[in-house]
């Protein structure tokens, strides 16, 4: 594979052949064969900076396929390209498509982009996609109006190209890309706002709905709980030509960015590298209806007034305040258990709602469903784990928060997913006092106590410092996930020399990670497409033009 960028005047030529003799940081096949390199002009799709649109960047993709006779299997040690890409312990792997795959008037962005994508992901050996769908571009008009048009011309797409599909039903809003929720929704917070989460100053979140709302029929006589299962009902009949054979899982938006918590960072100053504690999220009308409820009936009514007080500010540090403090800090009160134990406990409760509709939903539909999980995991070596505290997780250094979480996960017989895979304690800013690593073995040993299976996502599309070799840890290791794990995510950067060689040796690393040397014929000119799928020697070039 030939991977090249291309300046105002002037190319970088970045060249990964596909095989199994290390040379540095890439690979040759076996008597220095090379791949083909073919390119044609009416071939040319466009991609876009990491930031910006597709645009600004260009692939050029082509493939030529070139009569070989196929490796004999009898030739080849572990697992081979006939079953579908494995690590040891079953892992499949799958690449996120843009998050704005589809518009907001249901047209495919870059259709002729993604198709390239595809195929060079298939012939890589990547098992399949992940799509998010939008509430806000699906029901944007009006309630029970659905338009699944574009979202099905992508299914359609990865279908033809042999790849599976994984789909997340995201019921947030996309600041970059901006992606609103529906405008029906947003038309009814303006005059109801306390449908969204409310901090102590009275500042909202509108990019998704509060959980205490879910049974409040405030959406035009229903609640959101039943919008939520009608738009999934709408969903499976739609796809159904596509369930459980092209789509293969199903991911349920359980709040924020998709995830199980509340949204208690929303406000971070941008410029600093040291997340504060963040702030409890529920001065919404109907949580300090629910806080009093409680409240009353636990016999403390003054404890159902609201937050605590001496709680941290969004960005500032856990010891700016008292409640906290590592040591004296009253996070360790009666009240703060009191406080700390109803606000998980709500949260526990709204995802259990929502996967429990998800499971009901699609159960007969040959899908797997999924919920994801944050890590929240600045701070987690402080005692009190405040950024923990605020997201809606009462794990402190004297409580599990994740046991009673993964208990809700297989009650309703879903997987987990959890984000973050990609990080490193060693590369974290020493005054966060973060552990990503442990907080991750930690929500790990709970899962195993309840046989809940594990997928696994990397942080961000621009990747954390050794980011890779984290990754290959958590696929190849003792401890590696259980099931899949989805790279984030596809677009310029994605394909650019400085990442697709690493992300390349990733796939082969986890298709092939017992195929030595020697397995392969020396009698046959043999490269890695042909390993990949056993039947032909295939080239390509992926090209991005800046």
């Amino acid at each position: 594979m030939e991977v090249s960028v291309i300046g105002n005047s002037q190319a970088t030529m970045v060249r990964a052949e596909l095989g199994y003799r290390e040379l540095g940081s890439f690979c040759l096949p076996r008597n220095n064969l090379q791949n083909k390199i073919l390119c044609r002009r009416n071939d040319s799709v466009w991609f876009a900076s990491r930031s910006a649109t597709w645009r600004k960047a260009q692939l050029r993709y082509t493939v030529k396929a070139v009569q070989s006779q196929p490796i004999r299997l009898d030739r080849v040690s572990g697992p081979t390209s006939a079953s579908r890409p494995k690590s040891r312990d079953g892992v499949r792997l799958f690449v996120g498509l843009p998050l704005d795959t589809v518009s907001d008037c249901n047209a495919v962005n870059h259709a002729r982009a993604i198709a390239a994508g595809l195929k060079a992901l298939k012939l890589l050996g990547v098992e399949g996609v992940e799509l998010p769908i939008w509430w806000g571009v699906a029901e944007k008009e009006a309630m029970g109006k659905y338009e699944w048009s574009g979202y099905l011309a992508v299914a359609d797409m990865v279908q033809k190209a042999g790849l599976k599909l994984h789909v997340s039903l995201c019921f947030h809003a996309s600041k970059q890309p901006k992606i609103p929720l529906p405008k029906w929704v947003s038309q009814i917070g303006e005059s109801e706002p306390s449908i969204f989460y409310t901090d102590l100053t009275g500042q909202h979140y509108k990019d998704c709905l509060s959980l205490a709302v879910d049974d409040l029929p405030l959406l035009n006589g229903k609640t959101p709980v039943q919008i939520y299962r009608e738009f999934c009902e709408s969903f499976r009949s739609s796809f159904m030509p596509f369930m459980g054979s092209t789509i293969t899982g199903i991911s349920m938006g359980l709040g924020p960015d998709g995830e199980l918590r509340y949204p208690s960072h929303h406000r971070q100053a941008k410029t600093s590298k040291i997340p504060g504690a963040g702030e409890f999220q529920c001065y919404d009308k109907n949580m300090l209806r629910l806080l009093k409820q409680h409240a009353e009936a636990s016999g403390n009514p003054l404890w159902g007034l609201g937050g605590p007080h001496d709680a941290s500010r969004y960005d500032e540090s856990p010891n700016s305040s008292g409640f906290f403090k590592d040591h004296g800090g009253s996070w360790e009160s009666p009240y703060a258990n009191f406080f700390l134990s109803w606000y998980s406990n709500q949260l526990i409760s709204h995802g259990n709602r929502l996967l429990s509709l998800a499971s009901s939903t699609f159960g007969e539909s040959g899908v797997t469903v999924y919920g994801k999980v944050p890590l929240m995991h600045s701070w987690y070596n402080t005692r009190s784990h405040p950024s923990e505290l605020t997201a809606g997780f009462f794990n402190t250094t004297n409580r599990d928060g994740y046991d009673a979480v993964a208990e809700m996960f297989v009650k309703n017989s879903c997987k987990m997913i959890l984000p973050g895979m990609d990080l490193s304690d060693e590369h974290q800013p020493h005054e966060s006092l973060s552990s990503p690593e442990s907080l991750l073995a930690q929500i790990r040993k709970a899962c195993k106590k309840h046989g809940v299976d594990v997928a696994g996502e990397n942080s961000s599309e621009s990747g954390a410092p050794g980011g890779f070799e984290q990754i290959k840890k958590k696929l190849f290791g003792a401890d590696a996930v259980d099931d899949l794990f989805a790279y984030q995510r596809m677009g310029a950067y994605f394909f650019s020399p400085e990442h697709f060689p690493s992300f390349t040796q990733l796939v082969r690393d986890l298709i092939q990670p017992r195929l030595h040397l020697d397995d392969l014929p020396e009698e046959e000119e043999v490269t890695a497409a042909s390993v990949v799928h056993n039947n032909s020697d295939t080239s390509v070039r992926v090209e991005a033009a800046v």
